[in-house]
C-alpha cells in the first residue's frame, strides 16, 4: 500500500463508553436510555369477554396513536417505573434495624432525585416517601428533628412515589426483619395480586375489593401461641390516579361493597392493599407530615404576606402534588398551614398492638393488554 493510500486510511472513532448505572443508583435514566424508550413493565392480557383486545387490529392502531402523542405517550410512566424499581432494590438492600427514618427517607428520595433527574414540575418525587411502622398504615414520613430508628421487631411499609411530566408511579411494599409476620406480609402481597389479576376494562370496583378480601382473610398470624385473623383495612383503599392527582377519583376498596362504577380503557390505577392484626379500620392520629393542595379549592383570600409567599412556594415546587414538611423546610419554607387552600393528611393508624402491612402496584389499562408497570423481579 502506498504512502498517500495509507494516509487517506481514516482513524476509527473510539466506541462510546455505554454509561452503567453505579451503587448506589444516582446516574439520570436519560444518560442510560438515550433513545427515550424505557421497559415495559408486566403485560397481563385481559380475561373472559375483554380478550378480543389482545388481537384486536383496532386497538393496536389506537396503541400506536397513544405511543406517539407526547401527551398520552406510556414512556413517561416507564421512566417513573423504572427510577421506582432501582430505588427501591437498593432500599430493600440497604434499609436495616439501627437505621432513623431520616436516613431511610433521604436514601429513598435523593436517588428518586437523581435518577428522574429532578426538574421542577417536570419530573420529580411523585409524594413524600411514606415509612409507616407498626400499627401505622399510611401518610408517616419524618418531620425535621424526628428521632425515631427502625427496630428489628418492626414491619416498615415503604410507599414511593415517581412522576414524570405528571405520570405517577405509586408502588409500596412492607419489610420485616424477623419472622413473626412473615404470614401477614404475604397476605397482602397475595392481596394486592389478586387486585392486579382481577383488574380490567368494564370490571367493577366493587367486585375487585370482594376478591382483595377474600385472598386477605384466607390468612391467619400466630403471634405469642395467640392466632389473628388478617383483616382488609376497610377504610383504605386503592385509586384511579390522573395527570399531576394521585387520587384520581375512583376508589377500590379492600372489602366487599356495591361500587358499580368500571374501570375505563386508558386509565390508570395504583392496586394498593392493606392487612392488619387489629380491627382492620384506620383512624388519624399522631403529628400530621403528609399535605397537598386541595384540587378545584375556591379562591380564599389571604391577607398575610407570609401565606402568600408559601402558597407561591407551594405551588411552584408541588402545583397538586402531595408534599411533606421536610420538602418545605427544603425550599426554604417555615409554615405549613393554608387553611381552606392546603389539606393536611395525618397518619393513619389501627389499633395499638396491631401490626399492617401494605403492598402496591400501578397498572395501565391499555387498549389491548394490562401492563403492570411497577411490576419488577422483586415483587
Amino acid at each position: 500500500m502506498g504512502e498517500a493510500a495509507k494516509r487517506k486510511k481514516k482513524k476509527k472513532k473510539p466506541k462510546k463508553k455505554k454509561v452503567e448505572q453505579g451503587v448506589p443508583p444516582r446516574t439520570g435514566l436519560s444518560k442510560i436510555f438515550t433513545d427515550g424508550i424505557y421497559p415495559e413493565g408486566e403485560i397481563q392480557e385481559y380475561k373472559d369477554d375483554n380478550n378480543w383486545r389482545t388481537t384486536s387490529e383496532e386497538m393496536r392502531y389506537n396503541e400506536r396513536m397513544v405511543l406517539e402523542d407526547p401527551e398520552l405517550t406510556y414512556q413517561n410512566i416507564r421512566r417513573a417505573a423504572e427510577v421506582h424499581r432501582l430505588v427501591r432494590k437498593h432500599a430493600r438492600k440497604t434499609i436495616r434495624p439501627g437505621m432513623s427514618m431520616t436516613e431511610i427517607a433521604n436514601l429513598i428520595e435523593d436517588g428518586t432525585r437523581a435518577l428522574v433527574e429532578e426538574e421542577g414540575l417536570e419530573s420529580g418525587i411523585g409524594f413524600p416517601t411514606g415509612l409507616s411502622l407498626n400499627n401505622c398504615a399510611a401518610h408517616y414520613t419524618p418531620n425535621a428533628g424526628d428521632t425515631v430508628v427502625l427496630q428489628k421487631e418492626d414491619v416498615l411499609k415503604v410507599d414511593i412515589g415517581v412522576h414524570v411530566k405528571g405520570r405517577i408511579l405509586d408502588s409500596a411494599f412492607t419489610l420485616n426483619f424477623e419472622p413473626t409476620y412473615d404470614t401477614l406480609i404475604e397476605a397482602v402481597k397475595a392481596a394486592t395480586d389478586t387486585g392486579v389479576r382481577e383488574s380490567g376494562i368494564d370490571v367493577r370496583l366493587g367486585e375487585i375489593g370482594a376478591a382483595i378480601q377474600e385472598t386477605m382473610e384466607s390468612y391467619e398470624v400466630e403471634v405469642g401461641g395467640k392466632v389473628y385473623p388478617v383483616k382488609s383495612i376497610e377504610n383504605l383503599s386503592g385509586h384511579s390516579i390522573n395527570l399531576y392527582q394521585i387520587h384520581g377519583g375512583k376508589s377500590v376498596l379492600l372489602v366487599k361493597n356495591d361500587d358499580q362504577t368500571k374501570m375505563e380503557e386508558g386509565e390508570y390505577f395504583a392496586i394498593e392493599t392493606f392487612g392488619s392484626t387489629g380491627r382492620g379500620r384506620v383512624i388519624e392520629s399522631g403529628d400530621c407530615s403528609h399535605y397537598a393542595k386541595i384540587i378545584d379549592a375556591p379562591h380564599v383570600p389571604l391577607r398575610l404576606q407570609s401565606a402568600k409567599t408559601l402558597l407561591k412556594s407551594i405551588t411552584k415546587n408541588f402545583g397538586t402534588l402531595p408534599f411533606c414538611r421536610r420538602y418545605l423546610d427544603r425550599a426554604g419554607e417555615t409554615k405549613y398551614l393554608l387553611a381552606g387552600i392546603v389539606q393536611d393528611y395525618p397518619p393513619l393508624v389501627d389499633t395499638k398492638g396491631s401490626m399492617t402491612a401494605q403492598f402496591e402496584h400501578t397498572i395501565l389499562l391499555r387498549p389491548t393488554v394490562k401492563e403492570v408497570v411497577s411490576r419488577g423481579d422483586d415483587y
